[in-house]
């Protein structure tokens, strides 16, 4: 079993930065592939960054590509997404997803909500205009 803890989420102007954290727990994390979701109200939840169990392999939407950056540390179990320029569409619910995607290609599935097993419980990120 994984559990999985998100933190330093909070309220920001347009044009800011915030960076969000989530601590694993329970498992070996470094086998984990590890990913960034988002869900404003009454949208779909969507992917925004996805990072591959070792850190060489990074996945971006393009809608924060440039903006965003997913980097993990494994020896604190801790995957980072630090968020710069934000915009007050970044608005949303942040989630912490993860999973071992030991019979699929990650790089062609990272995206996909329903590839991962292990979800935090969310932090508000809102940036004002």
């Amino acid at each position: 079993q994984v559990q999985l803890v998100e933190s330093g989420g909070g309220s920001v102007q347009a044009g800011g930065s915030l960076r969000i954290s989530c601590v694993a727990s329970g498992y070996t994390y470094s086998r984990l592939c590890m990913a960034w979701f988002r869900q404003a109200p009454e949208k779909e939840r969507e992917a925004v960054a996805g990072i591959y169990t070792d850190a060489n392999s990074t996945y971006y939407s393009d809608s924060v590509k440039g903006r965003f950056t997913i980097s993990r540390d494994n020896a604190k179990n801790t995957v980072y997404l630090q968020m710069n320029n934000l915009k007050p569409e970044d608005t949303a619910m942040y989630y912490c997803a993860a999973d071992f995607f030991y019979y699929i290609p990650y790089g062609g599935s990272w995206y996909k909500s329903t590839a991962y097993y292990y979800w935090g419980q969310g932090t508000q990120v809102t940036v004002s205009s």
